[in-house]
């Protein structure tokens, strides 16, 4: 059965990880495009410039982070399209959400992967 990961961006690419979706606004520093290895760059899915500058990976306030980008995602006219989108490629293997932050808990992806798995 396929699985919805997530993964920071910075890690070596492997089979395993299927159709890879960069779901950062602004592009990882220091990676390249040909190390990147994405599929897709879905930056209309990431949060909001006001609201990555409020969070600021601070752990404290990831969970009205969490909240704020769930009514972010629902109200995004992208959105839809880009989970139904998901719930395709999924069908045929691995989908990996890509984020560049170091904090592998408390970060977008997690967040996303929570809201299209309908947590």
């Amino acid at each position: 059965m396929s699985e919805l990961k997530i993964k920071r961006i910075y890690e070596e690419a492997s089979a395993d990880d299927g159709y890879r979706i960069l779901v950062d606004r602004l592009w990882p520093r220091g990676i390249s495009k040909e190390k990147a290895q994405i599929d897709e760059w879905a930056k209309e899915i990431a949060p909001s410039d006001e609201l990555r500058k409020w969070f600021h990976h601070e752990p404290e306030k990831f969970p009205e982070f969490r909240e704020r980008y769930f009514l972010e995602l629902q109200n995004n006219e992208e959105a839809a399209a880009f989970h139904e989108m998901i719930r395709e490629k999924l069908k045929a293997g691995n989908v990996t959400l890509l984020f560049s932050a170091k904090d592998e808990a408390c970060n977008n992806a997690v967040v996303l992967r929570d809201w299209l798995s309908g947590e």
